[in-house]
């Protein structure tokens, strides 16, 4: 292995590390992250861009290979999720500038991390990548839709501007990224590697950003917002993998939805609310937390599916 792939393989483990790490040195040095708050919607395309360029037809034949298990996964993606976070706004009382932030990433679909958690946490793999091209490609009516359904109680949402921008950050450089796989599948393989690396600066360049433009708010706020993550991402790992469960989808698939259900698009989260709610930048920060909390806790649940699989697969090998 070169000392570049061990370099991005280390990055990549330590993924969770870095976005905090980034996270505190915004928040004391604002002023040296504050000004890419303006590129985050061009750093989001990037990263799009690079999953389209990792997707390949296969991927999409898998969603007719399996219809069941991925009509499930997007339909609690795009119904735990947001009611969930309707919820949380209602019990916690929440301030409608967090409340809306709360529920826009709750409307988000799935994140390109869930892939690589299910894989960890020895589920169905396929399945996880079906599901988030799904929901990707269905984000562009479903997320400003169910927006605007919950969260117009509380701030003004123009719903068709955020069609459009959704479109433009997430779909177009998507279809760009397997239009060039397609077209250029050779030299596309080289960038593929790469590709793992600069999504992992993307992403912690996007908290970065966010944290250092919205530093007094999350003074302020900070800890409630976490709680509230917290128990908006533990809720959705939980209900997703319990109505897998309910609608008798085997475990191999239920801990692929439930990951994917529990791990949100929040670089999207984030881009939205920069875009919509420029006035109010504590808007955007559900988004960054759940982003930093999210690589967190899904390596986590993944490290104990996988012993718990280690111990089955060798209780198999044991037995007479």
């Amino acid at each position: 292995m070169s000392a570049f792939l061990r370099f991005n393989l280390f990055i990549q483990k330590t993924f969770a590390i870095w976005v905090v790490v980034f996270a505190v040195i915004a928040l004391i040095y604002p002023s040296a992250f504050v000004w890419m708050k303006a590129y985050i919607p061009w750093v989001l395309g990037i990263i799009m861009l690079g999953m389209g360029m990792t997707m390949t037809v296969d991927d999409f034949k898998s969603v007719l290979s399996q219809p069941k298990a991925v009509v499930i996964g997007v339909l609690a993606q795009f119904i735990v999720m947001p009611s969930v976070a309707l919820l949380l706004c209602k019990v916690f009382q929440l301030p409608p500038e967090i409340a809306v932030g709360v529920i826009l990433v709750g409307c988000c679909p799935g994140g390109t991390a869930s892939n690589v958690i299910t894989y960890m946490a020895k589920g169905n793999t396929a399945l996880s990548v079906a599901c988030t091209s799904v929901s990707t490609f269905l984000a562009p009516v479903l997320t400003p839709a169910i927006f605007y359904l919950l969260a117009s109680q509380w701030l003004p949402i123009d719903a068709g501007s955020m069609f459009v921008d959704i479109l433009k950050v997430v779909i177009f450089p998507i279809i760009i990224g397997v239009f060039l796989r397609t077209l250029f599948k050779e030299k596309t393989e080289q960038y593929i590697q790469v590709m793992p690396l600069i999504s992992v600066v993307g992403i912690v360049v996007i908290v970065a950003a966010i944290i250092a433009a919205s530093k007094a708010s999350i003074m302020q706020s900070g800890l409630l917002i976490l709680g509230v993550v917290m128990l908006h991402n533990a809720l959705g790992f939980l209900l997703g993998f319990w109505a897998s469960r309910l609608f008798k989808l085997s475990y191999f698939d239920s801990k692929a939805v439930s990951i994917e259900v529990g791990m949100q698009n929040s670089g999207l989260g984030v881009t939205l609310a920069a875009i919509h709610f420029a006035a109010s930048p504590i808007t955007a920060v559900p988004s960054a937390i759940f982003s930093l909390w999210h690589n967190i806790s899904g390596p986590t649940l993944a490290t104990y599916w996988a012993a718990k699989a280690n111990k089955e697969q060798q209780a198999k090998q044991e037995s007479p």
